[in-house]
Formats: C-alpha cells, structure tokens, sequence
C-alpha cells in the first residue's frame, strides 16, 4: 500500500466508521514505502493536522537503529509534530536487559523529568521508581552508583 492509499484509508475510517484512535507503527516502514524521502514530513504533517481537526489521538513509532538505538536519522524525525514524545529504551545491569522510559518532550502540562524503569508484564506496562542512583541509562550500558537493590523487583520481562 503506498502512503497515499494508506492516508485515503485513514480518512475513511476516521469519516465513515468513527475511528478516534490511530497507531502508526512504524514512521520507519511509512518511510520506506515512500517514493521520495523527502515527503515524509510532509504528507504525515497534513494526515497528522487532519486527524487532529477531527479530534483523533494519533499514536507514532520510531524504531532506532541498533540494540541500544542511536540519533534518529534526519529524515525519520517528525518529532516536532508531536505533542508528546516517549522514550524507550533497552538498557544491560547485571547481565540482564532491562527497559527504562522517559518522557523527552511534552507541550502541556506538568512534565515527568526522570528516566525510570519498565517492563511489560501480565497486568501490563509497569514502571518503577526514577532510576537516580545510575547514570548513563540512556548509553544502553549504567554505571550503579548507589547502595541496596536499585530496580523493580522480579526478573525483567521485556520493555
């Protein structure tokens, strides 16, 4: 599907069967089916503006390269069409993969500063106390350095 049929699409479930959410899972692959790079932020501003107008919460995905994620590639940054932006994150702590998130940018509101632990459980997303006592979370491998046992309790899950 190209990325003008797949708008078409949206703005016929959004007008004829009431849709009041959409997920874009991922910006990356959108990219991909894109004849010219260069339209991307482009066409996803214009579905974003008309999904907003019609008062539907868009939900994007980003997917970073490598384990740990990198800069985000210029051409897949929408995030100045964003409201709000979460972060998530792969990081190692004793030999295990664990999750962290964050929030790095929102427009209203009170906002949450700290990277905090999480991980996908059976009764979903759970999230654990900010992670202060480690620094370079974000790097994908921490240095600990504070005293007693510093994550959620259990064996880590998948973020």
């Amino acid at each position: 599907m190209s990325p003008g049929e797949f708008a078409n699409e949206v703005v016929r479930a959004v007008e004829r069967d009431g849709v009041s959410m959409i997920a874009i899972d991922s910006v990356n692959g959108y990219m991909n089916a894109m004849p010219a790079e260069q339209l991307l932020g482009v066409q996803l501003h214009e579905l974003l503006s008309y999904l907003a107008n019609h008062g539907v919460t868009s939900i994007l995905t980003l997917v970073q390269r490598g384990v740990f994620g990198g800069p985000v590639e210029e051409e897949a940054d929408v995030s100045y069409l964003a409201d709000t932006v979460v972060l998530l994150r792969y990081f190692e702590y004793q030999g295990a993969v664990r999750g962290a998130i964050s929030v790095v940018k929102k427009r209203s509101g009170p906002h949450e500063h700290t990277i905090r632990e999480c991980r996908v459980g059976a009764g979903g997303l759970e999230v654990g106390a900010p992670l202060s006592d480690f620094r370079g979370v974000l790097t994908g491998v921490p240095e600990y350095t504070g005293e007693g046992t510093p994550l959620m309790p259990g064996e880590p899950d998948r973020p």
